[in-house]
């Protein structure tokens, strides 16, 4: 009997109860009919032994950004294992079936917020963001003007109002999640609790929030996004005004953030903090999807690229891909069969062999959410090829900085 299946509607009550010891937190009374129906909303696998639940996670179904398009990906939530049933195989087991189930579902993507980085890449996730974490005392905040005519304004917890600044603002990134109303209300809201405000530009346009909470003399900035520099200094300001009831400011930014660079004093507290992994679940759909650059001039653009691809758990990934990036929407992606494999490796097409790049999962995961670059990648032993070729995918593949501001 296969030892994995959905939960139903009489498995909640266990699960619940593992995710109550595994997390180490404890469900209200009150707040336990509203967890039982999100779970009923969810697609949660479970391992059983003897018909009683021993390990299990969810797969929910979103979506994120990369090189400003969106892509369906399943967010792997809620992993856990009663300690009696650990070390036997039982994770690595589901995350094989979730692959399997995302790829049915259409799921191009994963992403996960790992308790080991080292146990997923097993598995082929791999890291893909690192954020900036400050904390800025309050002698050291900045005091930046704010824009003639511009204003802030305290409203009520409201999508409709803020998905709108936040999604111009997440395609400016790889690996942001597209939210839905309720995202926002079910995730967003729930974690980042706080106090929200709008910024609108002189034209009474709304260009950035901020969602803060303060306490205990700390001001935490849940979240902020600014359109525009004018607004990034308007919510600025707004923390800075705080300065009379607070010892310091917490808050998150992508790598690369300036903040630093434009402080009077710039000797704050700074960590790179290593957050989420992500996954490519099914090779040839992403690829022909992906936005690669257009076409370079002089770069050899009108010969496909060539990719010898291994994936030790999702064997529909393993072998070699002809890729011609399109002009339009979508890429001609083929994956060779064994017959025209043999004849690139030994027979007429041998000439073609020196354009192959070979690399895992995990790494093209990490070229192409664009979280690390080809030449990089290629230097450190993860990609192989001709040193011209390598340059090629490079010069394609767009660079853009991966975030993300949300977690499940």
């Amino acid at each position: 009997m296969d030892p994995i299946r959905l939960l139903k509607k009489d498995d909640f009550q266990d699960s619940l109860a593992l995710s109550e010891f595994a997390f180490q937190y404890t469900v209200l009374p009150e707040e336990r009919d509203e967890k039982l129906a999100v779970m009923a909303s969810q697609q949660t696998l479970g391992y059983f032994v003897e018909d009683r639940l021993a390990a299990k996670l969810t797969i929910l179904e979103l979506e994120t950004w990369v090189n400003g398009k969106a892509f369906d990906m399943g967010g792997i939530a809620g992993v856990a294992t009663w300690p009696e049933y650990r070390r036997q195989g039982m994770v690595g087991q589901l995350l094989s079936r979730a692959l399997q189930t995302m790829k049915e579902s259409g799921q191009i993507l994963s992403f996960l917020a790992p308790f080991a980085f080292a146990f997923y890449r097993k598995y082929g996730w791999e890291a893909y963001i690192e954020y900036m974490r400050y904390e800025i005392a309050t002698h050291q905040l900045p005091k930046p003007e704010v824009a003639e005519g511009s204003t802030l304004q305290r409203i009520e917890a409201e999508p409709a109002v803020l998905n709108p600044i936040y999604e111009a603002y997440a395609k400016r990134f790889n690996g942001m999640l597209v939210r839905t109303g309720d995202w926002w209300r079910n995730s967003v809201f729930k974690r980042k609790k706080g106090i929200v405000t709008l910024y609108r530009n002189a034209a009474g346009e709304p260009e950035g929030y901020i969602i803060y909470q303060v306490k205990d003399k700390v001001f935490t900035v849940h979240e902020l996004i600014a359109l525009t520099e004018d607004a990034n200094r308007g919510l600025w300001r707004l923390i800075s005004n705080h300065d009379s009831m607070i010892d310091k400011v917490v808050c998150q930014a992508p790598l690369g953030d300036p903040l630093p660079f434009v402080l009077a004093d710039p000797r704050i507290k700074q960590e790179v903090v290593p957050y989420f992994m992500a996954r490519i679940v099914d090779a040839a759909a992403f690829l022909r999807g992906y936005p690669f650059n257009a076409v370079v001039e002089g770069v050899s653009e009108g010969k496909p690229f060539y990719l010898q691809l291994s994936d030790g758990h999702a064997e529909w990934n393993n072998g070699i891909f002809r890729i011609q990036p399109g002009q339009g929407e979508g890429n001609d992606v083929v994956k060779l069969s064994e017959e025209q494999t043999f004849a690139i490796e030994v027979g007429s097409d041998k000439k073609e062999e020196r354009h192959i790049v070979s690399c895992d999962i995990q790494t093209l995961s990490a070229l192409l959410m664009g979280y690390k670059r080809a030449s990089l990648l290629y230097r450190i032993g993860r990609l192989q090829g001709d040193a011209g070729e390598i340059s090629r995918w490079e010069r394609f593949i767009p660079e853009r900085t991966t975030y993300l501001t949300d977690f499940f």
